[in-house]
């Protein structure tokens, strides 16, 4: 087996294995589970989309605690929060000075309440970090379709947010966009919106209708086989095309799946591009019940248990982030029945990934580069962040196997792989393995990229030798972590 870089590939794939995320996006990667909590006048409306016509007196929560959303969230292990902050209605959970649509009219608080900071402090108290989500399209503001009056109007906003409520983890875009009351279309100036950001929160990720992570393509949880970070740099702006903007309150439209998008940095994808390709890392964004906002009709339509887990494996188990709604009800509470699957889903998580089976194992490998990156990198202890500890061949080696000998036979049903993604994205496609007694391997799991993290899940099987062999890379692998769990638990 030639296990070198082929002369056909030689420049342009090392070009693309280099490509590697900025210390932003590493640090929104390392977060891997978070929370969108949509929450406005639509809850007391009963709808998905408001008309910028509601009156603000009917936002009232009776029970509001934001302490409970954010315990919700740690029970359920995620790490951050996106709030929010102003849907397509145009209604602020802030008293901005830039409109009376705000808190400030309505009898919460006796209207001198800000849910913002609410949220921020809640956040801040429990070690989660905040987001904001900021809705371009604001259907109750009478400039919008008055392109540079809008824009000036809605980075007037967007300052308030970014200056107001201490660091913020995410500004949250999307591209929704819909003819003004004028009759005018509005033109987004998203360069505008991005400098402010960066001058104001230079520390954030923009997601979305943004330069640093991009949306999975659809709403409904599914995840890609393969999920490249590495992509074209056009990518970039596919979601601010406003032709291909959501304009309609339409439930099938955010459940599509872009068949011809499935593909978006395998080596027949890029090669076109390979002086254009940049790190723009995947977020799989979905709700735990059928719509975004809370509907009582809904209570019984929480996902199971089962449901939240797959979606976690293939988002945060396939090279991506998950970002999971949640819509408190109109106490101003996660209704019970959603608190009680969050507990679920933490539990299992926890009881599957707090021991890691592979820890006093021994490893060796096909091919090290030196001694600073031989095979013993990869059992660092889960959870540690060392930059420079990992695994990898010589220069040129796109082929390779490493193996791990545990001190005794172990039974587990998932593996962790992780590439040493500060290098770049390189591994595209593996197989696992164990030996048994006969001295004979046996192939448990095929897989294609792994990039930050990869979780291969598979029936479970009982083996001292594992080993995972590199088929295909770019350049040559990195590997960072290399763990091995088992998930079998009590009903929860």
């Amino acid at each position: 087996m030639n296990s070198k870089l082929s002369p056909e590939s030689a420049d342009w794939i090392k070009t693309a294995a280099q490509v590697s995320p900025s210390e932003h996006q590493m640090r929104w990667q390392e977060m891997e589970f978070y929370a969108f909590i949509h929450f406005t006048v639509n809850t007391f409306t009963d709808r998905e989309w408001g008309t910028g016509e509601e009156d603000p007196a009917i936002f009232n929560p009776t029970e509001l605690h934001a302490g409970q959303w954010v315990e919700a969230c740690k029970d359920a292990g995620m790490k951050g929060l996106i709030l929010t902050c102003k849907h397509h209605d145009g209604f602020c959970l802030w008293p901005s000075r830039y409109t009376d649509h705000t808190v400030a009219a309505s009898p919460w608080r006796n209207g001198s309440g800000d849910l913002v900071r609410e949220v921020a402090d809640a956040c801040r108290d429990a070690g989660l970090k905040f987001g904001v989500y900021l809705s371009p399209w604001d259907r109750h503001e009478a400039c919008y379709g008055d392109s540079e009056r809008y824009n000036a109007f809605f980075l007037h906003q967007l300052r308030e947010l970014l200056t107001n409520y201490g660091d913020i983890f995410c500004v949250w875009f999307d591209g929704a966009c819909g003819e003004g009351p004028n009759g005018k279309r509005q033109i987004y100036d998203w360069s505008a919106y991005y400098a402010l950001i960066r001058e104001l929160q230079p520390e954030a990720v923009i997601s979305v209708c943004g330069p640093d992570v991009r949306w999975c393509g659809n709403e409904a949880g599914h995840t890609r086989e393969s999920e490249w970070s590495v992509v074209p740099a056009h990518m970039q702006d596919n979601e601010k095309i406003q032709e291909q903007s959501q304009q309609v309150d339409d439930g099938a439209f955010a459940r599509k799946i872009n068949t011809q998008d499935r593909d978006l940095g395998s080596r027949s994808v890029i090669r076109d591009y390979a002086d254009q390709l940049v790190w723009y890392p995947a977020e799989v964004n979905t709700s735990i019940r059928p719509g975004w906002f809370y509907h009582a009709s809904e209570d019984d339509q929480v996902k199971t248990l089962e449901e939240l887990l797959s979606v976690y494996y293939g988002a945060v188990g396939g090279n991506a982030c998950f970002l999971l709604n949640l819509p408190p009800d109109k106490r101003g509470l996660i209704h019970e029945n959603d608190v009680q699957r969050l507990r679920e889903l933490g539990s299992a998580l926890r009881t599957t990934f707090s021991e890691d089976l592979a820890q006093g194992a021994q490893a060796k490998a096909s091919e090290t580069m030196d001694e600073a990156h031989d095979a013993s990198q990869v059992l660092n202890p889960y959870g540690e962040r060392k930059p420079k500890a990992y695994w990898c061949p010589r220069e040129g080696t796109e082929q390779a196997w490493i193996e791990l000998i545990l001190p005794e036979e172990k039974t587990f049903d998932r593996v962790m792989l992780m590439e040493h993604i500060q290098s770049g994205q390189r591994i595209e496609r593996f197989t696992l393995e164990v030996c048994g007694e006969d001295g004979r391997w046996q192939d448990i799991y095929a897989g294609t990229v792994v990039g930050y993290k990869r979780i291969c899940c598979f029936p479970k099987v009982t083996a001292r030798r594992v080993r995972v062999t590199i088929q295909e890379s770019r350049w040559f692998p990195t590997l960072s972590r290399f763990s091995l769990f088992y998930s079998e638990r009590e009903d929860v």
